[in-house]
């Protein structure tokens, strides 16, 4: 595992949104930063469908555990509904949230409450050179720097994946980009001019 140097300065007392692209490793690091907090993981579908049926039950959750470190809750854009519970957990009972993500677009879109600047916002990229032991560049810009490609023997398949669940999920789902095939050789461009020297 690789020691990431993302630090969340200013917000030992904050609540803060923590966004970043799918498999940066914002689950990873949250978890080894706050061991003990409580945790909320909305890709498990047993934590989704009671949270989505009643989100006051994260409220009675959370009253009942009293946590004196900060809730986490992991891809908060699927139940958008939580953040009244969490604004009135902030205000009226003085706990502490991470909210993480990999869309904040979602939430925009929904129109649900963005907590009335109650969270700090935060970002986690790529792995950085830093974080990598025996960093190696052709490595990185061959692979990627997303911690599972980086390692990965043969990122080929890996990387179309990626590509092809964020051409679905992110750009077509938003339908921001009409002519999905153009945007799909567009971005073959700019993957092929990506560390070129610019004239």
């Amino acid at each position: 595992m690789y020691i990431r140097k993302q630090i969340f300065q200013g917000s030992d007392k904050e609540s803060l949104f923590f966004w970043g692209a799918r498999q940066t490793g914002k689950s990873t690091l949250l978890k080894m930063m706050f061991k003990d907090s409580l945790y909320f993981d909305l890709l498990l579908s047993d934590v989704f469908e009671k949270l989505y049926r009643n989100p006051s039950m994260l409220r009675e959750i959370i009253l009942a555990d009293n946590p004196d470190k900060p809730v986490i809750i992991d891809e908060i854009q699927r139940i958008p509904e939580l953040l009244n519970e969490v604004q009135w957990l902030i205000v009226n009972k003085g706990f502490r949230f991470i909210l993480s993500g990999s869309s904040p677009r979602k939430i925009l879109r929904s129109g649900a409450n963005l907590l009335g600047g109650r969270a700090l916002r935060y970002e986690l990229f790529p792995l950085i050179y830093k974080e990598i032991p025996d960093f190696n560049l052709m490595t990185a810009l061959n692979h990627g720097l997303i911690p599972r490609h980086y390692l990965s023997k043969k990122p080929e398949k890996l990387i179309s994946a990626y590509i092809g669940s964020y051409l679905r999920d992110e750009i077509m789902a938003e339908a921001k980009i009409r002519n999905i095939s153009s945007f799909s050789r567009f971005l073959e461009a700019a993957a092929f001019s990506n560390g070129e020297i610019v004239n």
